[in-house]
């Protein structure tokens, strides 16, 4: 497949909606991270989170929704929640075979907005 896109490695939008499922799936399951996603409205967790690794892999689809930081305001997270959920993330692209170099492409892309998923509404207000 040389000169294929990573969107393409990675099985077009049918093959990144699998591992976002999965990875969900085992985010839900999660004692330390489940909990987050208690009042969450999954199916539009599943499809904006699709969108976003779509257009990070370089297919045609448009992450339109609310801005990551935005749509995290609200949520307390901490670095080890991120790098539990990042390990989770591995594992899940490790039992679809992602090979190691487009796996990490993908954890990059979700670890590049660290800072956003980690602000809380006290961050805008300056304080």
């Amino acid at each position: 497949m040389t000169g294929a896109t990573l969107y393409d490695r990675l099985g077009g939008r049918e093959g990144i909606e699998a591992v976002v499922d999965e990875f969900y799936d085992r985010l839900l399951a999660d004692d330390e991270l489940g909990p987050f996603f208690e009042d969450s409205d999954l199916e539009m967790l599943r499809r904006t989170q699709t969108d976003f690794l779509c257009e990070a892999a370089g297919g045609p689809e448009t992450y339109d929704a609310a801005p990551v930081r935005e749509a995290h305001l609200h949520v307390p997270f901490t670095e080890s929640h991120i790098q539990r959920a990042i390990d989770i993330l591995e594992g899940t692209l490790a039992a679809f075979d992602v090979p190691d170099d487009d796996a990490d492409k993908v954890v990059q892309a979700i670890a590049a907005y660290e800072a956003d998923l980690l602000a809380t509404p006290t961050d805008d207000a300056g304080e």
